[in-house]
């Protein structure tokens, strides 16, 4: 039992909870002080005074002093509950859990244990034990609506529909006088249960309740939507089209109605009369309606298409909207279409469009003047768009718009995208940072003038463009803001461009932000388990829970995955590399003695030691000059701006693990994870797994051009896995899953060059089967080298892969050069390839006359590239 206190003693202790509830730490320390010089054993205020400690940053103190009050009382309620906010802000969920239960058995009732405990469930989803907390706060507080709510999605969670429908009936009930009509917590809570009644597949069922409550539903939109649905799920197709006509006079632009509208009038699918129809009917009725006029060109051909392209082309671009290429684009993938639009807008171009008008347009001069000046952003684009692409062409047009409009900063950042496409990314940044000096007020175009510098590997000057929009009295400046405000793309790209300059450990340090970004998200669900209740949100919440369910598939921080993952193989393989590597990933030749080795080894690390420190001094310095000039508050220092201790990471395979398996569990389908999956597990010698993975990339793409050299890999290894493998039946499911991916007694040769049979148009497949050749009979390197180099001359060779295959040169002549490709059966001098290497950069150029990235020092990933060359 808790040791007893005088009355002024608890008026103290009241005090002290109240000055941790207002953030008022050192009037509560002091109360507590005050409490514990008279009763230096009292559990519950020493745990009180932890709980302080810790919301001051001193955890290790407050761990200490928590485990002290548990001593001192373990029967109290209060010690066991402060232990496991303590792991909970820790964010130690488990051992919070522990310690909520053990004081949820002393004292059953409390109603701050049920509600914390109730929410560290939520957050664990941990649905039966959600279930059994929410009945007993229900049992507690049955008078409180929120209750019943809470323990409904708590059965929802956990699978029990019916349940949860139940609880809510039961609810409605006990209710004695009807709610308002405008309580939006009744109207929600309706809604609700009206989905989980459809959840159940019981339609007619929901139908009929939805219609019984609509007097009290606030919601009209969704009301329409559900009964729109239900309707059509119970074939009563009238009434389904007159719901659908009443959403689309609500809003005319959504194409799930239109959609709607065509079943319910149950028309075919090849129908495109009956469908044009309807569109025709809803174009008259809007006249500033862009979806009726669009979404038929999605279904027309032939002639029909070309009528309905024509007018709508000429409506939008005689109106001078921007978003009218965005808007016709996803018509590229049917060529004819494709086509049809190029041939129109060159005529309006031309200035066949003047005498014809479309709707309201009056065929004025200024009209006139900004169809053709619209036609020629609009053939930019065209001819900019990878599916459509002359760049040539492309600037050509670009060039005659700016003749006529030169303060227009779209255009320039047209003309900076060509740039980019072309290669050339000094030129890009350039052209899109005089866009932003067109208008510099304008937060897009500075962050798209930032991302251009990134790409050219100015990081220092994106951040100082960066900057212009961000709060630079934020302790870390502008960077500092940047993170605070989890502006993802920013930090991405930064951690590229560093990727791409071989500063492995600034990459890692902005992948590992990106990794932190989301485990805040994940921490942020704490805030809506009781907000969500008790505001009423309900299927608000649910569906937040569901996202959060799936939070890491989000393509940010795949994108962020991939590239951390890539670095620390990268990482892993200059570890084990046979002489040892220095730091900057370069190997020393195999001339050098181990003790020159080892000397050049420390060497390396003592300067790159001396470079982090010099950067994290100027960073500090940095920060202290921001700080003297206005700044309040001391900026934070940060002890390891470089990330130099992400680079020199004990287990780079294990800190790869905890990026990739969230990308394994959530993205399945995503081939790159799976690749990377085979990679990680084949040098943690996990084979079992890195063999699922092989089989889930070959459901995904069977030719995929890494997977063929993962396949080849692995079953040059099979013989010396299995004789590694202790346990008779994991070699025999090694040994016949391998099999099915690549036959028994199959000849490599053979399977290499039917893989080459099949993709002889495509440069990655070709690169693959050379990289293959090379390893499997090193005598072709010659042939492979010409193979290479006439590459260039493939029509859909696109310039990151003619990079690629400069790349594959650039490691041969490395080889060859350092003695290893001679050792290991090559015939070419270095003479030799660095004359193919030449001849690869010359051509190459001469395709490509404005690429920069084919120069000697244009920078590129080892890290990306590192995988493709292993094998």
């Amino acid at each position: 039992m808790p040791q007893p206190l005088s009355s002024k003693e608890s008026s103290l202790f009241r005090q002290v909870i109240r000055n941790y509830d207002l953030k008022q730490y050192k009037k509560g320390l002091r109360a507590a002080d005050q409490i514990l010089r008279k009763n230096p054993q009292h559990g519950d205020t020493t745990a009180l005074k932890a709980l302080i400690i810790n919301s001051l940053g001193r955890s290790e103190d407050a761990y200490a002093l928590a485990k002290a009050a548990l001593k001192m009382d373990m029967k109290s309620h209060v010690c066991w509950h402060v232990y496991g906010l303590i792991y909970r802000a820790a964010n130690n969920l488990e051992e919070a859990m522990k310690a909520y239960k053990f004081a949820l058995k002393i004292e059953p009732d409390s109603p701050q244990i049920q509600r914390d405990l109730a929410s560290l469930q939520i957050q664990m989803r941990d649905y039966q034990g959600y279930v059994a907390s929410r009945h007993a706060i229900l049992q507690s507080r049955p008078g409180v609506r929120q209750n019943w709510t809470a323990l409904a999605v708590a059965q929802h969670l956990a699978g029990n529909l019916l349940a949860a429908e139940n609880v809510l009936t039961t609810y409605e009930d006990t209710l004695k006088q009807p709610p308002p009509k405008t309580d939006i917590e009744h109207s929600e809570a309706l809604l609700y249960k009206n989905s989980i009644i459809a959840g159940r597949g019981e339609y007619d069922r929901a139908l009929e309740h939805l219609e019984a409550v609509s007097k009290h539903v606030l919601d009209r939109t969704t009301y329409m939507e559900f009964r729109a649905d239900y309707l059509l799920r119970l074939e009563r197709f009238q009434d389904a089209e007159s719901v659908f006509r009443i959403l689309l006079e609500r809003n005319p632009e959504n194409r799930a109605y239109y959609r709607g509208l065509e079943r319910s009038l149950r028309i075919e699918e090849g129908d495109r009369e009956a469908a044009l129809k309807i569109y025709k009917e809803y174009a008259e009725k809007g006249p500033r309606a862009d979806a009726p006029r669009r979404i038929p060109l999605d279904f027309l051909e032939g002639s029909e298409f070309r009528e309905a392209a024509d007018q709508y082309l000429r409506r939008m671009l005689a109106k001078g909207v921007p978003s009218t290429f965005a808007n016709v684009k996803g018509l590229y993938g049917d060529w004819s279409k494709k086509a049809c639009i190029q041939e129109l807008v060159e005529g309006y171009a031309s200035g066949e469009g003047e005498s014809k008008t479309n709707g309201s347009i009056e065929g004025t001069d200024d009209t006139s003047s900004t169809l053709r000046s619209s036609a020629l952003i609009f053939l930019t684009q065209h001819y900019d768009y990878h599916q459509s692409r002359d760049l040539d062409q492309a600037m050509g047009y670009i060039e005659r718009a700016l003749e006529t409009d030169t303060a227009t900063p779209d255009l320039h950042m047209i003309k900076a995208r060509i740039w980019k496409h072309r290669g050339n990314p000094q030129t890009a940044s350039q052209v899109m940072d005089h866009a932003r000096s067109l208008d510099e007020r304008d937060r897009y175009i500075n962050s798209k003038a930032s991302k251009y510098l990134l790409r050219n590997h100015a990081n220092d000057a994106a951040l100082q463009t960066m900057s212009k929009f961000t709060r630079n009295e934020t302790p870390g400046g502008p960077l500092g803001d940047l993170h605070d405000m989890q502006c993802m793309w920013y930090i991405i790209e930064d951690g590229e461009s560093y990727a791409r300059r071989g500063k492995l450990g600034h990459a890692l340090k902005r992948f590992h932000a990106i990794y932190d970004i989301f485990d805040v998200w994940q921490e942020d669900q704490f805030d809506f388990h009781s907000f969500s209740l008790r505001k009423g949100q309900v299927r608000a919440y649910i569906e937040m829970l569901q996202w959060e369910d799936r939070l890491r598939s989000h393509p940010f921080f795949a994108r962020a995955a991939l590239h951390a993952v890539q670095i620390y193989i990268l990482l892993h393989d200059r570890s084990q590399a046979p002489h040892g590597a220095l730091l900057n990933g370069a190997v020393n030749g195999d001339h050098e003695t181990a003790s020159d080795r080892k000397k050049a080894q420390k060497k390396a690390k003592r300067e790159q030691q001396k470079k982090d420190k010099a950067e994290a001094a100027q960073a500090n310095e940095s920060s202290a000059n921001a700080t003297a000039k206005g700044t309040k508050t001391p900026h934070k220092v940060d002890i390891d701006p470089t990330g130099s201790q992400f680079a020199q990471a004990a287990e780079p395979l294990k800190d790869a693990t905890r990026f990739l398996q969230p990308l394994l569990d959530l993205c399945p389908g995503l081939i790159q994870s799976q690749l990377l999956g085979f990679e990680l597990l084949f040098r943690r010698r996990k084979h079992l797994l890195a063999l699922k993975c092989l089989h889930a990339a070959a459901k995904i793409d069977r030719d995929h051009p890494l997977l063929h050299q993962q396949i080849i890999r692995f079953y040059r290894e099979l013989e010396s896995i299995r004789s590694s493998t202790t346990n008779e039946k994991v070699s025999d499911v090694l040994t016949s899953t391998t099999y099915a991916l690549i036959p028994e007694s199959t000849s490599l040769t053979a399977y290499n060059d039917d893989f080459l049979s099949r993709h002889t148009d495509s440069a990655p497949h070709v690169h693959s089967s050379l990289r293959v050749r090379d390893a499997i009979a090193p005598e072709t390197r010659a042939q492979n080298e010409q193979d290479l180099l006439r590459t260039l001359t493939f029509s859909a060779l696109t310039i990151d892969k003619a990079k690629e295959g400069l790349l594959l040169l650039q490691r041969w002549r490395a080889r060859s050069g350092s003695g290893s490709g001679s050792g290991s059966g090559g015939s070419d001098t270095p003479g030799q390839v660095s004359s193919v290497l030449d001849d690869y950069q010359r051509q190459a150029t001469a395709r490509w006359p404005h690429a920069s990235v084919f120069e000697r020092d244009a920078p590129w990933s080892e890290a990306d590239s590192h995988i493709m060359n292993v094998i």
